[in-house]
């Protein structure tokens, strides 16, 4: 009796050893899915305030997770997808060395042959930016935490990359355009996946049906089948197909870059009495943005694993035009023929006959070192994690997704990296580490260039590159950036100009620690 006594107790402690070890294991990783929009400013989201086009799909998410009001991103394509992708701000060596687009279009119009095309991609290749044994990119990090991952559209940071390159930045599966000037056309001939180019059927143009600055071709010019639905139906199967495995599926849209072009006008706009054609077309391809994330979002619930996804949607870079006024912005000119200035007559698309105002009153667009061209959207949904309805002014930019993602994970983030991890802020936690500043690179100078926004809400502008003239904003209190602050803190601005020049072209920690 005492032996089956014993042998019951035994057993009974090691049942209740196993149920006390399953209740303080840690919670199963989520998937990952990161939506990254293409030229889209906050000012074009119904939950950033746009109000011609509506954006219900986009809005839910921010209904049911967290928006952030104080999310910076690049001033344009390939560094904005740099510092993504590296953890790193684009102010470092190599943020901005991105190889030249456009070698196969050449090829594909029969402008080069294949002997010549393949000569200068070699030449490209071994020009490329390199990449060091030690970097560590973002997929990598979800990668070394067991999930699969994968990315549609426009593949890695640009402007053109190849199959191994892809490979080496962590994307066990990848479909989409190698090079980024062809992903200025929606009717590729073709596209790649894992290595292997696939046919568009009634897709024939080299320039993949790239259409005009004024988008006055007919709707649905360019080809027969238009990328972004091909990807979507990318999408919508490998979430299938990976339903019980963790995964990071990184979307890096088309959508809704420009020039406009859309297989058909949503009903929204096709008769739209005020539009001009370039205008419904962008609308419209802003709405079929919206959808797709409708139609990720139902297939994660149809599959059951809604609740253990995270899903972030956010966007490259600033608004830009591709339709209504973009000219008299290029001129710098204002409605009434006056000259624009960097002082008290910024240009703004609130100001300057755009539709649907897609800056949202900010200064500037895609480029500018202004809030227009770097402020972005950003939103955080995670069921029972992150809280419905919720807002935070956390200062974080692109680069800091990386760090979030280890945290997520639970993987150790490589050393030397720029970003931090906002983890503690969704999840409703204290934020114990945050940024005294964000830098934001930018070689272009048409309006502003580099800027440094700091923790307390302080923003300086390299307004005028060539006259060395910096300006100095409250964004907490003046997001516009109206009210010019420098003349009353010029020793804050003599400081933040310092701190700002010393991270331009600045070495690598990661990499060379």
């Amino acid at each position: 009796m005492n032996r089956i006594t014993n042998r019951f107790l035994a057993v009974l402690f090691l049942l209740t050893l196993s149920v006390a070890f399953v209740r303080s294991a840690p919670a199963k990783s989520p998937n990952v899915i990161l939506i990254f929009a293409d030229d889209l400013g906050p000012g074009m989201l119904g939950c950033y305030g746009q109000q011609v086009v509506t954006t219900p799909n986009i809005d839910r998410l921010a209904r049911e997770g967290m928006k952030f009001n104080n999310y910076y991103g690049g001033v344009y394509c390939a560094p904005s997808r740099w510092t993504l992708l590296t953890g790193m701000h684009d102010g470092r060596v190599g943020g901005w060395a991105q190889t030249r687009a456009g070698l196969p279009i050449l090829r594909d119009a029969g402008k080069i042959t294949e002997e010549e095309y393949q000569r200068r991609l070699e030449q490209l290749k071994k020009s490329a930016n390199p990449i060091a044994p030690n970097e560590v990119f973002l997929a990598q990090i979800a990668q070394q935490a067991g999930y699969q991952t994968a990315q549609f559209g426009k593949l890695d940071r640009g402007f053109l990359t190849w199959h191994e390159r892809v490979k080496r930045f962590g994307w066990d599966f990848y479909e989409g355009y190698f090079d980024h000037q062809r992903c200025h056309g929606f009717y590729p001939p073709y596209l790649w996946r894992n290595g292997e180019q696939f046919e568009l059927p009634g897709n024939t143009l080299a320039d993949c049906g790239k259409t005009s600055e004024q988008g006055d071709e007919p709707v649905g010019y360019g080809g027969e089948t238009y990328s972004q639905n091909v990807f979507i139906e990318g999408i919508l199967k490998y979430l299938r197909d990976h339903r019980d495995v963790p995964f990071f599926l990184y979307h890096p849209t088309q959508l809704p870059h420009g020039p406009v072009a859309i297989p058909e006008l949503h009903p929204d706009f096709a008769d739209y009495p005020t539009m001009s054609l370039a205008e419904k077309k962008y609308a419209s391809m802003v709405k079929m943005l919206d959808d797709h994330v409708g139609m990720i979002m139902a297939e994660l619930k149809q599959l059951g694993i809604d609740d253990n996804t995270m899903v972030l949607f956010t966007s490259d870079n600033g608004h830009e035009l591709y339709y209504g006024p973009k000219p008299e912005y290029k001129n710098r000119r204002l409605p009434n023929g006056e000259e624009a200035n960097l002082t008290d007559k910024k240009w703004r698309t609130s100001e300057h006959g755009d539709v649907f105002n897609g800056a949202g009153g900010r200064a500037g667009l895609k480029r500018s070192g202004y809030q227009g061209g770097m402020q972005c959207p950003m939103i955080v949904r995670w069921p029972g994690k992150v809280a419905a309805g919720s807002q935070t002014d956390l200062l974080i930019a692109h680069y800091d997704f990386l760090s979030t993602l280890a945290d997520l994970v639970g993987v150790e983030p490589p050393s030397g990296k720029d970003g931090i991890s906002y983890l503690p802020t969704l999840l409703g936690k204290p934020q114990t580490e945050a940024h005294d500043y964000v830098i934001v690179n930018n070689r272009f100078t048409h309006m502003g260039s580099c800027a440094l926004i700091t923790g307390e809400g302080m923003k300086l502008v390299e307004a005028d590159k060539k006259r060395g003239l910096f300006q100095l904003y409250n964004i907490l209190d003046d997001n516009e950036e109206r009210h010019d602050l420098s003349a009353q803190y010029p020793e804050k601005v003599t400081y933040l100009k310092n701190l700002l020049q010393s991270q331009i072209n600045s070495a690598r920690p990661d990499v060379n620690p």
